[in-house]
Formats: structure tokens, sequence, C-alpha cells
């Protein structure tokens, strides 16, 4: 069952990058081969400009080992993986570098770092995850939001949340999505809290008049699919078309990208999106070629 199929990293979003030419970018504990492997790609691609953070020896061993000329690039001797995240987060708030790519480091040891208010790094809008995610490279995109970052969002999160990925679409070329809040139901249920927050959040949407078109409560299947949408006679942009599935908690979101990923062969570039810098945050398990869509991805949601 488990699906065999490359992994590819998809035109359409590296085009999109192609726009922006080496971009600035700080390597949290840098040093692993997988890791360095997708900056590889990303530098031969124009996309970045890296800054390694972490052990000199590690990262120069391992660029060795890729024949990837780093000499050109700074890097930051640092042994201590929590400090790698100290000095990524101040880099960003001195502005040397506009993107955060997450190494060999527990996530939440670099997002506790980001966060400070020290740092000055996140606005009044809050931080959210977004899944860009294609099979094959010429593939329109199914973005997911939030799977990884905001674990059981309120409605006020939601619509941070929403913003974000309207935002991030608008990016990639995409001037107005169709954008699904997904719940098990396409009806509104008191003793299902997900489809009223998708109730409230399609009034909130059409009331501030948000550059997408928004609709909810709907299933996976008429989210995704215009047959399932007709058979059970729901009629709207969105239904069966939606270029967005907003989730209604991380286990939904993390649970659909990895069928999507080990099941279908996807693609899943990732990005946290609302700070001041954008921040990859891929899987120590992701492959090389999705963490280069991720690093694309970012350089998409850069201002």
């Amino acid at each position: 069952m488990l699906s065999d199929k490359e992994i590819v990293c998809p035109n359409n979003l590296l085009d999109v990058a192609h726009q922006k030419k080496g971009i600035s970018a700080g390597i949290v504990n840098a040093g692993k081969s997988i890791t360095m492997m997708s900056v590889m790609d990303a530098v031969n691609e124009n996309l970045i400009t890296p800054t390694f953070i972490g052990n000199k020896e590690e990262i120069e061993k391992c660029a060795l080992e890729l024949n990837f000329d780093i000499s050109d690039f700074k890097i930051l001797d640092e042994k201590n993986e929590n400090k790698t995240a100290v000095i990524a987060a101040e880099l960003a708030s001195k502005e040397k570098i506009k993107i955060i790519v997450k190494g060999h480091i527990h996530t939440d040891v670099l997002m506790k770092e980001v966060i400070k208010k020290k740092y000055n790094l996140i606005g009044k809008t809050r931080l959210s995850h977004i899944w860009h995610m294609t099979l094959d490279k010429e593939d329109k995109p199914l973005i997911i939001t939030d799977g990884a970052l905001n674990v059981s969002p309120n409605v006020k999160t939601k619509m941070h949340i929403l913003k974000n990925v309207i935002n991030f679409c608008n990016r990639i070329g995409n001037e107005r999505p169709k954008v699904s809040i997904l719940s098990a139901t396409e009806e509104v249920l008191d003793s299902v809290q997900s489809s009223l927050d998708a109730k409230e959040i399609t009034e909130l949407a059409k009331k501030e008049n948000l550059k997408a078109d928004v609709f909810g409560p709907l299933a996976f299947d008429n989210s995704i699919s215009k047959k399932s949408a007709e058979i059970k006679g729901i009629k709207n942009v969105v239904a069966g078309d939606a270029d967005v599935l907003l989730v209604p908690n991380v286990e939904a979101g993390n649970a659909l990208v990895k069928i999507m990923v080990y099941f279908m062969g996807a693609c899943a570039a990732g990005v946290v999106v609302g700070g001041k810098v954008p921040i990859v945050i891929t899987s120590r398990s992701d492959v090389a070629t999705a963490r280069l869509a991720s690093i694309a991805s970012a350089v998409v949601a850069l201002d």
C-alpha cells in the first residue's frame, strides 16, 4: 500500500521562487547529510545564500562528502544544539538572514526561541504552518493548513490561519483561492465543534471581505470531489474544487499530509508564516526534494 513513487519538487513553486535570487538563509544546526543536500539543491537553484550554524567540523565534513563547495558561505561554529537556535533568532532579529531553515534540531527548541519577544520576530498576526502539496512536477497544489503548529485552534486563531494562507496563495499566483473549512460533516451540528467553527469562519470571512472564497463546514470528500458535492446537493463555488483545506486541528492536518506522502508519493512543502521571517520546519524523515520544495515555499512567502 505504501507508495514507491519518487517524490518530485513542483515546477510551479520553483518558478515563483526563482523570481527572487539568493535570499539569505540561516541553516540551524546544519551538518547532517539530508539537510546539507537540500541546501545544496537550493543553492544550485539560486534560491538562497546560506549561513551555516552548527558544528563547523561536521558541516565541512558533510559538505566535502557531498562535493558541495561552501567556501563562499559563512559558518558560525556552535556545537551546542540549543544555542544554534539562539544564533538564528538573533541573526533574523538583526535582519542578517531573511529565512530560517531547521536542520537537525527539535522543532520545539527552535520555535520556543524564535517566538521570544526580545527578538521582535512576531507581529500581531499569529504564526501558522502551511503545507503546499503536489504529486507531480506540473501538479496544481492542494494547500493544507495548519497541520504542524497550532494544535487545537479556536475561531480567532483559525481566522489568523485563514488570512495567512490567503496571503500565501496570492503569492503563488492564486489571486482568489477557494478555501474549504474542513469538518467531519457538511452539516452544522451542535455535537461537532469544528462544524460550528466552520460556519462562524465562513460568516466572518464574508463580513471582512477577504480575498478568497471561503465556505464550511465541508467534509473532505465534498471539498475536493465535484461528484461527491453534486450527489449531496452542495452548491457553492468551493465545494468539489477547493484549493485550500483549513483543517480543524493538528491531528487532522498532520494525518492528511502524511497519508498523501506515504500512500501517494506527494511532495509536502512546509513553511511557518505570519512572522517577520518564514521558517522551514521539515520533518527529520523528509526527503531532500521535499526539503528543497519547503525552502522554495519559504522564499515565496517572504515579503
